[in-house]
């Protein structure tokens, strides 16, 4: 931690008292140095915050004072006073916690834009979700209840199974006693699956792929594979990124799959789309079909312990840090 003079907000924007920060897979694997977008170290990480705004720059209505907001800032969440752009920040409902709300921008906006935008679910339809017990899994489970007879399948660790079934997962997995792509063939007596969402990477975006049913989705959001221990191991990371299948046009065509890649922090500048699910999330959560499950919440002085908590697999939910 360091300490530092609060910043004063830029016109067009906004500044928040933080109460509460999100913490992802991105940060961990930035912590590790192996995530591409982070800034130079030394640096503040975290992806998405909630709290009160305090104070506003030029050109933005003082209205804003006061307001319980959440919001998305590429890095630099992790800290109790925060500047960003107006456009960046979405109203919180009063029944909805500041820790519930950190809880929802990256994770439930990530499993929305892939269910309902790029992967287009239906009704009837199955979908295979990886780390199922985590932040964007348990989105997705939730999501997926919404929809008319949607099948889940769920891979997690053995102590995570009954917390899939309660989030709703039709076939959870235990992934390191079971072949989960033979397991899918099982259940689903050799046809597949509608749509895979994968953040494993490397070589599972081939398992995946080969899981699909005719006119599949493949939906590749992610690359924990790419994590060793807690420390970067660049021979794991090569031999990783070699195992990444190349998937040819004329293929795609001929099965009649699609394979799609999502990344939310590189659709920042997509305010309009963003705010439009954004709102259609906020609506589920004020139906009750959506609701955070948080897993741990620590203070920014000790957020090493929900870091090593996401590197070992041990979270069932959202980790969020607090000042």
């Amino acid at each position: 931690m360091r300490d530092s003079p609060d910043p004063t907000p830029a016109a067009g924007q906004v500044r928040i008292r933080v109460r509460a920060a999100g913490l992802n897979f991105a940060d961990l694997l930035a912590s590790c140095g192996l995530y591409p977008d982070a800034p130079r170290t030394p640096c503040v990480l975290g992806y998405e915050a909630a709290g009160i705004v305090d104070a506003v720059g030029e050109g933005v209505g003082g209205g804003l004072i006061g307001r319980r907001v959440m919001a998305m800032i590429k890095f630099g969440a992790h800290a109790d006073t925060l500047c960003l752009g107006a456009q960046q920040i979405v109203p919180i409902p009063d029944t909805m916690t500041f820790e519930e709300a950190a809880a929802i921008p990256v994770n439930y906006l990530t499993a929305y834009h892939m269910l309902h935008r790029i992967a287009s679910l239906r009704p009837g339809e199955s979908v295979l979700i990886h780390q199922a017990a985590g932040g964007v899994g348990t989105a997705v489970l939730q999501l997926c209840r919404n929809v008319g007879g949607v099948t889940t399948f769920g891979t997690a660790s053995r102590a995570k199974l009954d917390a899939l079934r309660a989030n709703g997962c039709t076939y959870p997995i235990d992934y390191r006693t079971a072949d989960y792509a033979q397991e899918v063939r099982r259940l689903t007596g050799g046809s597949g699956v509608d749509i895979v969402l994968d953040a494993l990477g490397g070589a599972d975006w081939r398992r995946g792929y080969d899981l699909l049913k005719p006119c599949g989705r493949l939906v590749c959001f992610g690359f924990a594979n790419l994590m060793s221990g807690s420390k970067r191991n660049m021979l794991h990371v090569l031999r990783q990124i070699l195992r990444v299948p190349k998937f040819s046009p004329m293929k795609l065509l001929s099965d009649n799959r699609t394979v799609a890649g999502v990344n939310m922090g590189h659709l920042f500048g997509e305010t309009a789309m963003l705010a439009e699910e954004m709102r259609a999330i906020g609506e589920l959560y004020e139906a009750g079909v959506v609701k955070p499950l948080l897993d741990l919440v620590v203070p920014f002085s000790e957020a090493g312990v929900g870091l090593r908590r996401l590197q070992e697999a041990k979270n069932v939910g959202k980790v969020v840090l607090v000042p």
